[in-house]
């Protein structure tokens, strides 16, 4: 009986010995597939934000620098003699610039005279690239003092190729 208990005790040392080599073993690979998995879950923040910050940036990038509102009528003189000079500034600008027309006198465009509160037309109104105005002129107003403007808000005109 006491041989049946050494070759008992035999076995369970080696068999404990080899549990514990698995054991270790087992420990390492949950050790390196955390790792991994916070290693994969960092490398998709990262990618993720990246991707997030691209589309901003696009959607920036796209966003006019100016809006330039013009309040008038097409019935009104120094409103149409603005007309020619919003489509010079619309094609110089590209997209840099958004112009935009409201002719006042008309029912479905009255309610624009108000918002931007007008007093007379022509009115032009200028808007930052978050809608906030940052300048405004009433009557007629020189293409030139338009591009004096533009330009010191940054804004270039495109190249004549």
């Amino acid at each position: 009986m006491m041989e049946n208990g050494k070759w008992l005790m035999d076995d369970i040392n080696k068999y404990s010995s080899v549990i514990n080599i698995n054991f270790r073993v087992l420990m390492l690979i949950k050790n390196y597939f955390s790792l991994f998995i916070i290693f994969l879950f960092l490398f998709v923040q990262v990618n993720g934000q990246d991707k997030i910050k691209n589309k901003t940036e696009n959607k920036i990038s796209n966003k006019p620098k100016v809006t330039f509102v013009e309040l008038g009528s097409v019935n009104c003189i120094p409103c149409k003699k603005m007309q020619p000079i919003m489509k010079s500034i619309e094609e110089r600008y590209g997209k840099q610039v958004k112009v935009v027309f409201h002719d006042v006198w008309k029912e479905d465009q009255k309610h624009y005279g108000e918002k931007y509160r007008i007093k007379l037309i022509p009115t032009q109104v200028f808007l930052d690239e978050n809608g906030k105005e940052f300048f405004r002129h009433e009557g007629f107003y020189p293409e030139a003092e338009i591009d004096k403007l533009l330009e010191k808000r940054g804004v270039k005109a495109k190249e004549n190729k």
